[in-house]
């Protein structure tokens, strides 16, 4: 145990809560930890104080603090719900997240059965309300199965399948990040729950993989035009634009995929997946290790032949950059050529 955490939390009563309990049983490396303590926000900013990490709150309407630092490690601190830690663990969604270890101790506070659910790799809510308190533990349930290979209950399954229609309650950032962390398999145990479709889902396309495994495909091959409801990243919008409206090129000709490759990169085999168009994946590839690091001209190359600042050069130049892919010039003096042809037309 960090030293600096029973330092941020004084001498209080702490524990070391949820799934980082959770995954130190299974043996799996702890990278986020929960801190369940009597006053969050101060012990969060005296930890980020003597570990260097950034402070924020995660939840105001729980009292929830965390400190992230590079890499991705994450330390919650959290406010006990109700007079004791068993208490706490109470609201918890599964058994498995209902576990706790005091700050200082081995002593395992298992107060629901979560560490026999974790031996027989069973996912078990804690209580029959536990969809009605948060619906985003709908998808949680989902992705905890992804991700630790575990199943559903028979109660807990039924208890999914009946509150599915309030999977999109949760605000759409909150969704969005259990959706990230789906695998294929998990958007289809989705699917088969009933949570897909009233979040606009649709599995038509997900046969589709995509050779770069670039983030976020999958969420454009599910959910299509319909990801825009939720608040995707710049770069997750671009990508989804680009694969929306890419068109599989007329054929494998070097002129041909270059001009797919300008519209589509540095997504083209993603675009190529989602168009079902594998066969064109070596053209791609061809085409890629073919790039040469420098242009065999400059914008200030068109300039000095008397052309105009605006579109026309970068018309020229992607003209250029095209003959050149297409192997019919490879010289600099080839393309200036080309261009003082291309001016006096």
């Amino acid at each position: 145990m960090d030293e600096r955490i029973r330092q941020a939390v004084g001498d209080g009563p702490a524990w070391i809560v949820g799934g980082a309990v959770r995954d130190e049983l299974l043996g799996r490396e702890v990278i986020d930890l929960d801190v369940a303590c009597p006053d969050p926000e101060l012990a969060a900013r005296l930890y980020a104080r003597l570990s260097g990490g950034a402070v924020f709150p995660l939840s105001e309407r729980h009292g929830a603090w965390r400190v992230a630092f590079h890499g991705g490690k994450t330390v919650d601190f959290t406010p006990l719900h109700g007079e004791t830690i068993e208490e706490d663990l109470a609201t918890r969604d599964f058994t498995v997240n209902a576990l706790a270890r005091p700050l200082e101790g081995e002593n395992l506070i298992d107060p629901h059965g979560g560490e026999a659910d974790l031996a027989a790799r069973l996912l078990r809510a804690v209580g029959p309300a536990i969809f009605e308190d948060d619906p985003l533990r709908l998808l949680r349930a989902v992705r905890l199965e992804d991700e630790l290979g575990f199943r559903l209950d028979d109660d807990t399954d039924a208890l999914v399948r009946a509150a599915a229609e309030s999977v999109g309650e949760p605000a759409g950032e909150r969704i969005l990040a259990e959706l990230e962390r789906l695998s294929p398999p998990g958007f289809h145990r989705a699917a088969e729950l009933g949570l897909l479709e009233p979040l606009g889902g649709s599995l038509e396309h997900l046969d589709r993989v995509d050779p770069a495994d670039t983030p976020g495909y999958l969420l454009v091959v599910v959910f299509g035009e319909g990801l825009g409801r939720f608040p995707i990243s710049n770069d997750l919008r671009k990508l989804a634009h680009t694969l929306l409206r890419a068109e599989r090129p007329a054929d494998d000709s070097p002129r041909e995929i270059h001009r797919f490759r300008r519209r589509t990169e540095p997504w083209a085999l993603s675009a190529l997946a989602f168009l079902g168009a594998a066969d064109l994946y070596d053209a791609v590839r061809t085409a890629r290790a073919g790039d040469h690091p420098e242009p065999l001209l400059r914008g200030e190359d068109v300039l000095a032949l008397g052309v105009e600042p605006g579109p026309e050069v970068g018309r020229l130049l992607e003209l250029v950059a095209e003959e050149r892919a297409v192997g019919t010039i490879a010289t600099p003096d080839e393309a200036l050529a080309l261009v003082r042809a291309e001016l006096a037309k």
